[in-house]
């Protein structure tokens, strides 16, 4: 019985394009009491794994997080596969803006001890308990009210390329880092602000209200379904868009063009840009933004020392990483010192 990935991302790769299928990319949570994770790990795999489902899901006993790619043609197939699952029945499912066939190039279903991870270790706070749900309409409409504060649950380099205008962008690597700062920035308005939150698809939002209810927030709202099915009402409903710039996504496409305004810069040469980027060094592989000329004139690296490493033979290369553990730098996310135009708030 295969419950692994036998092939590797450039042979799936190669897989897809010679297929020339339409692929969906999707994403989906729900925060749900999971008996038995490893169990529903394996279930799913197996299944979605049938159907050629790619992707990264975590599971949890507190629920699923799952960011896929499945093909056009058999989409109502895993519709109808979650369906027979009683918690998954009718999950709003987030259909990307815009597609990629490579969004996803291996499918890897992990159980967790949490799908997000938001480093608390208090249990007495009920994490169904959430705030209330706006959809686009309403989001906007609360947005015009003096009293409201509007939070991006996002990190720095999420919201450098693209955020709802007037919203307070904490400057935090991660989740986790948010939430205390969020609560000692705001603990004087718990009981006279409207708490508005928004992140990607929701989930980071759906924890946090519930986090901020308990901590004794009297008006906290989330915007449903995030980002991505904020736009797609936008765009149906013929509604203003009041969010400038990229939404950051996690996988290969790094962003959805969400308005035309580009309001970040380069990190290399501080011109208008908004591609995030990993350095080609495979021992560096820094996410940061790089405008095209930067691209050509670094090698699509981050410094002049990656420059002259990828420059060796690859067996030199492999080299220099040998014993070496880049996870660190990797996750920085932009931080690098050397790079003179790297976005930080004071």
């Amino acid at each position: 019985m295969q419950l692994y990935n036998t092939l590797s991302a450039k042979e799936r790769a190669e897989l897809i394009e010679a297929a020339g299928k339409e692929r969906l990319t999707i994403s989906f949570y729900q925060y749900a009491k999971i008996e038995n994770p490893q169990e529903l790990r394996d279930a799913l795999f197996l299944f979605w794994d049938s159907i050629e489902v790619l992707g990264r899901i975590y599971i949890a006993t507190e629920g699923i997080n799952a960011q896929l790619s499945v093909p056009a043609e058999n989409f109502q197939q895993f519709k109808d596969h979650l369906d027979t699952i009683s918690f998954l029945k009718d999950v709003r499912l987030n259909i990307a803006i815009e597609q990629d066939n490579f969004s996803f190039l291996k499918l890897k279903v992990k159980v967790r001890s949490k799908i997000v991870a938001d480093g608390l270790n208090d249990d007495t706070f009920d994490v169904t308990n959430k705030g209330v749900h706006l959809n686009a309409i309403k989001f906007n409409e609360i947005l015009e009210d003096p009293d409201t504060v509007l939070v991006d649950m996002r990190n720095h380099y999420e919201s450098e390329i693209g955020h709802f205008k007037g919203a307070v962008t904490p400057d935090v690597d991660t989740f986790r880092d948010s939430l205390d700062i969020i609560e000692d920035d705001l603990k004087e308005h718990k009981e006279d602000k409207k708490l508005v939150m928004y992140c990607t698809g929701g989930i980071r939002c759906e924890k946090a209200s519930a986090y901020y209810k308990h901590k004794g927030f009297k008006q906290v709202y989330q915007l449903e379904g995030g980002i991505i099915n904020y736009f797609r009402q936008v765009e149906k409903e013929g509604l203003e868009n009041k969010f400038i710039g990229k939404n950051f996504v996690f996988d290969e496409r790094r962003a959805e063009k969400i308005s035309d305004d580009v309001i970040a810069h380069c990190h290399q040469c501080g011109k208008p840009a908004d591609t995030h980027v990993n350095c080609a060094n495979e021992g560096c592989h820094l996410l940061f933004i790089q405008c095209e000329e930067c691209a050509e004139k670094m090698n699509h690296c981050c410094s002049e020392e990656c420059k002259e490493i990828i420059a060796l033979p690859y067996e030199e290369q492999k080299k220099l990483r040998k014993g070496k553990n880049n996870s660190n730098k990797i996750f920085k996310k932009g931080r690098a010192d050397y790079l003179p135009y790297i976005s930080k708030k004071e």
